[in-house]
């Protein structure tokens, strides 16, 4: 996510599955951690727009909580806690709304994933 000059929030996207496609250690060279990898792309399984999806539910997720859904001391630790996709809920006072709508970006059968169109 991109903040302008004019406080105009902009979604953008440098292209990370595609490097995924080669090596994950590339990727974090290129990158920093990768906390909002979809675990379709750590287990180099196919995938689509959906991993967007879960990337931005990684993003909502620690903007409510502040701090990353998964995390790990290293990246075998941090891949480790994506693909078993359990993390703690969100803090109590947000809405039964907003908990639902993360939890159906960070749905771990692909096909269940929220979609946007």
């Amino acid at each position: 996510m991109f903040l302008t000059k004019k406080n105009i929030i902009k979604l953008g996207d440098f292209g990370i599955a595609r490097v995924l496609r080669n090596t994950i250690s590339v990727a974090k060279s290129m990158v920093g951690t990768p906390y909002y990898l979809s675990p379709e792309i750590i287990e180099g399984r196919p995938y689509s727009f959906k991993s967007d999806i879960w990337s931005m539910g990684v993003m909502l997720y620690e903007l409510c909580a502040l701090r990353p859904p998964f995390e790990g001391s290293s990246m075998h630790y941090l891949s480790l806690q994506i693909v078993r996709g359990r993390y703690a809920p969100i803090p109590s006072h947000f809405s039964r709304e907003l908990k639902t709508l993360v939890g159906q970006m960070l749905e771990m059968n692909v096909s269940k994933r929220i979609n946007i169109h």
